[in-house]
């Protein structure tokens, strides 16, 4: 029996703080040359090194939360390595959603943000729309007159339609998404 499969078997009989810290440096080299070949088809610019790799891996593998009991050195390494692929593939997601506004702060939604209507050319546009609107859904261009140019709540806007206002709800938010789509913004 190896060194290695010694502290093994500590680990796994529950004598997990002393026993990592002796197989570390057993292992190191070898899950050094595991990261170098994970990192092999990495970009240059990666932001890992290998031994961050390792030892992120390391961390993961003989966490106290872990509850895997390894069958030698093999099981220890083949483990090891899986270890590695999962976290150069969450690196990826994390970099991947920063590209995507994943730092982005959430803003509430205004409705009073829906036209931005501070320039003639938005206005004109979003009156053209409107008129499209009317042409097609009269209920709800009058709908939107109501609430956005004349500042009425959804209630006060139902009330003047002769609707109830769940019906004012449903047929703002359809009127809403009309427009949108129509003025493309």
């Amino acid at each position: 029996m190896t060194e290695v499969t010694r502290i093994i078997d500590q680990i796994n009989s529950g004598e997990n703080s002393p026993a990592t810290e002796r197989l570390l440096p057993l292992v190191y080299e070898e899950l050094r040359r595991l990261a170098a070949v994970r990192m092999n088809n990495e970009r240059n610019s990666h932001t890992l090194s290998p031994t961050a790799l390792v030892h992120e891996a390391f961390v993961r593998l003989t966490g106290n939360s872990i509850d895997v009991a390894w069958n030698g050195k093999g099981h220890f390494l083949a483990v090891a390595s899986e270890a590695m692929r999962r976290i150069l593939i969450d690196h990826a997601r994390g970099r991947n959603a920063q590209k995507r506004g994943g730092s982005a702060k959430r803003e509430p939604y205004h409705e009073s943000r829906l036209f931005d209507a501070e320039t003639s050319g938005e206005l004109l546009a979003l009156d053209e729309s409107l008129a499209r609107l009317e042409a097609d859904d009269a209920e709800a261009a009058k709908l939107v007159k109501l609430r956005f140019f004349a500042g009425l709540t959804n209630q006060q806007a139902a009330d003047a339609i002769g609707i109830s206002p769940r019906k004012a709800n449903m047929v703002w938010s359809y009127a809403r998404a009309w427009l949108k789509r129509d003025i493309g913004t």
